[in-house]
């Protein structure tokens, strides 16, 4: 079975879960009270994300300058560079800094760019004891679940499921109290920092010109996830360069007021190498990981490129209609709703992941919330354009629209055929897919044309008829 069809079943499934929809409903609800008490701290928000959309726009024209004056900034405070064009060679690489460490258990904090290259699933291939830390992704990952959304991993659950996920795998009595749940999932996990070889996180900026790799989180666990063991392990996109520290005062903010409603996160870091002579704490090594995977792709597209200056706020999930009804893991991808639609198809393949693009309203509520300002809808109405000049469409589909083309051009092609026949033919052909949820389409008894022209003729005879009557008189 084809991804398109994965998605078109399970997109089935999920619209019509109510206890899904609910839950979703109900976690929504309170991110969107979040963020309009949030966005107070702003006298002109648009003005911010203007702002914010210049300078990351000009400095994904400019990538591979940002890109070496950060490497050049790093590398001087004894961090370690490693370029990966794909995911086997970020994987490779990753593995023989495992391989040379003995490495036998990572603690992880949240990080897509490690969903992204199947981090979790190849090194337990390898024997290797992985510990997510961040809640939301501990939850999921007892579940053996993938992500639901892009900042809140366990989105789709409610408490009575994350007390029954725990009293199935950590054996713990089952309560509905999220302040019990949160400190059993601390304690167990306040051990394994001390235990683990390595660290690793993602990074929601790079800093070019301190070096700097820049976390915010809410929970501690990916400073924890850096001090304690030997080495640390950065993996970031290419595209999360920004120029000057300076522009995290703008985009931290942003970014959390986009992602969470908050003024700030609790934990803004920036780690610029590993520990220097002078710092008591810190890991002995570290690396950051450059991830590209498709990236350059994207790069080289001037119309398509705009999907770069994403900063996974995960604002436009929140706000897009069809993510809210089928949920995030029906998408099957690690970047999910509007914005996965838009960059999976390029990074990951337009043959396999075209469908994602289509699903969508182009309502532009993804574009009026975003803090870059990426313009969404344009950029889905792209990859269509793509997917069709590729004629990745199937055979049936082409031939269907090339027919209904010649059709529309001419009006007496419109004409052929009665109303009874054109709906007989409706009733036929569009029965498992747009009569499935609706009733049939249905053809007037006549057309416009059709109408227009009896009354274009009715108005002559009126007129005749007056004429003569005037002439009597």
């Amino acid at each position: 079975m084809s991804l398109e069809q994965d998605f078109k079943d399970a997109a089935e499934k999920k619209a019509f879960d109510i206890r899904h929809r609910n839950t979703i409903s109900f976690n929504m609800g309170r991110y969107h009270t979040s963020v309009d008490k949030g966005l107070t701290q702003y006298d002109d928000h648009d003005l911010a994300r203007s702002r914010a959309a210049y300078i990351k726009t000009q400095t994904i024209d400019s990538l591979d300058t940002h890109l070496l004056e950060f490497e050049k900034n790093f590398t001087a405070k004894g961090g370690k560079v490693i370029w990966a064009e794909n995911h086997q060679q970020a994987l490779q690489e990753i593995d023989k800094i495992f391989k040379a460490n003995e490495a036998k258990m990572v603690v992880k904090s949240k990080s897509m760019t490690t969903e992204e290259i199947h981090l979790n699933e190849f090194l337990e291939k390898n024997h290797v004891e992985v510990v997510e830390t961040d809640l939301g992704e501990y939850i999921v990952q007892l579940a053996g679940q993938k992500p639901y959304h892009i900042v809140t991993p366990a989105m789709h659950l409610s408490k009575e499921d994350i007390s029954d996920i725990f009293h199935a795998k950590l054996h713990t009595p089952k309560t509905d109290d999220a302040v019990e749940l949160t400190l059993t999932a601390r304690r167990l996990l306040r051990e394994k920092y001390t235990e683990a070889e390595i660290g690793i996180t993602g990074g929601n900026f790079l800093v070019a010109d301190v070096g700097g790799v820049a976390i915010t989180e809410n929970e501690g666990n990916a400073r924890l996830s850096v001090t304690f063991p030997k080495v640390h392990i950065a993996i970031v996109g290419i595209e999360k360069v920004i120029p000057t520290m300076q522009d995290l005062d703008l985009f931290w903010s942003l970014l959390s007021t986009s992602g969470t409603g908050q003024r700030l996160t609790v934990y803004n870091s920036i780690v610029s190498g590993p520990r220097q002579e002078d710092e008591t704490d810190g890991p002995d090594e570290m690396y950051v990981v450059l991830l590209d995977n498709g990236r350059t792709k994207l790069l080289a597209d001037a119309e398509k490129r705009q999907g770069l200056n994403c900063i996974r706020c995960g604002a436009c999930l929140n706000a897009c209609p069809v993510y809210k009804n089928i949920g995030g893991h029906t998408y099957n991808t690690t970047y999910s709703g509007p914005i996965g639609s838009i960059i999976t198809p390029n990074l990951a393949g337009m043959e396999k992941f075209k469908h994602l693009s289509y699903a969508s309203s182009l309502c532009g509520a993804c574009a009026s919330v975003c803090p870059v300002k990426i313009d969404i809808p344009k950029q889905l109405l792209l990859n269509r354009h793509e997917s069709t000049k590729q004629k990745l469409a199937p055979r049936s589909e082409r031939i269907s629209f090339r027919l209904w083309k010649i059709g529309m051009k001419k009006r007496s092609r419109m004409n052929l055929g009665s109303a009874h026949m054109k709906n007989a033919f409706f009733r036929r052909f569009f029965k498992k897919t747009w009569g499935k949820r609706r009733e049939d389409i249905e053809v007037a008894p006549k057309s416009f044309n059709q109408l227009w022209k009896e009354r274009q003729k009715d108005l002559a005879k009126a007129t005749k008829k007056e004429a003569k009557q005037t002439k009597k008189k």
